[in-house]
């Protein structure tokens, strides 16, 4: 019996995708989550399923970071993105950042389960008509996202703090800790990201952000 995990906070969209799953799969168990937080509970609780279905959009993810961080925790099980944005950029990240797959929303029901059914196989999966505007992966973008996976829960709380231009202060009475703490945190951080400053740790975040969508 095939587990499944879907890792999204939309109850339509998770409904749906249930729905095609138990058609491609009609064996197959299947959990959901509405966070990154409640995803890494399933698994902690159910042990590692077949294949994680996340959204990038989702409470926790902060961009890339929740995939980075599941990736990071939980080496063995694959992952395929399902997501509304089909930006190659985006994609070429996703998969270099661990993904196994990246499914559009706006795919038909037949590619997705094709594609879920890749994964499962061990491949790597995305659309013909993206794969073709999918560059090869970097080796840059690889070594950054070794070195996001390496920052604790903690540190990351503070290196968003710091993306927001909040001082020590602020963030140690937002995260209730103090202010030595923080700063062994940052210096943490800069280390963990082979930065120098503030400013190249703000820049070196950046790239962990989705870009905005069009909602017009």
């Amino acid at each position: 019996m095939t587990q499944f995990l879907i890792a999204d906070d939309h109850p339509l969209f998770r409904d749906a995708l249930t729905m095609a799953l138990q058609k491609g799969f009609p064996d197959c168990n299947i959990d959901a989550a509405e966070s990154i937080d409640s995803t890494k509970q399933m698994i902690d609780q159910k042990g590692d399923p077949d294949l994680l279905l996340l959204d990038l959009n989702m409470p926790g993810s902060e961009g890339f970071f929740g995939l980075i961080h599941l990736r990071e925790q939980y080496p063995a099980v694959p992952i395929v993105i399902i997501s509304a944005m089909e930006d190659p950029a985006v994609i070429q990240r996703a998969l270099s950042y661990g993904a196994s797959g990246f499914i559009p929303k706006s795919c038909p029901t037949d590619q997705l389960l094709e594609g879920i059914q890749a994964v499962c196989d061990g491949d790597i999966w995305l659309p013909a008509d993206l794969k073709r505007e999918v560059d090869r992966l970097s080796d840059e973008e690889k070594d950054f996202a070794e070195r996001v996976a390496t920052l604790t829960d903690q540190q990351f709380r503070v290196l968003m703090h710091l993306t927001e231009g909040r001082l020590n202060k602020q963030i140690a009475y937002d995260l209730s800790i103090s202010e030595a703490t923080v700063k062994a945190h940052i210096t943490a951080i800069f280390r963990k990201l082979g930065v120098q400053n503030r400013t190249q740790a703000v820049i070196a975040a950046s790239k962990l952000q989705l870009p905005q969508e069009n909602d017009s």
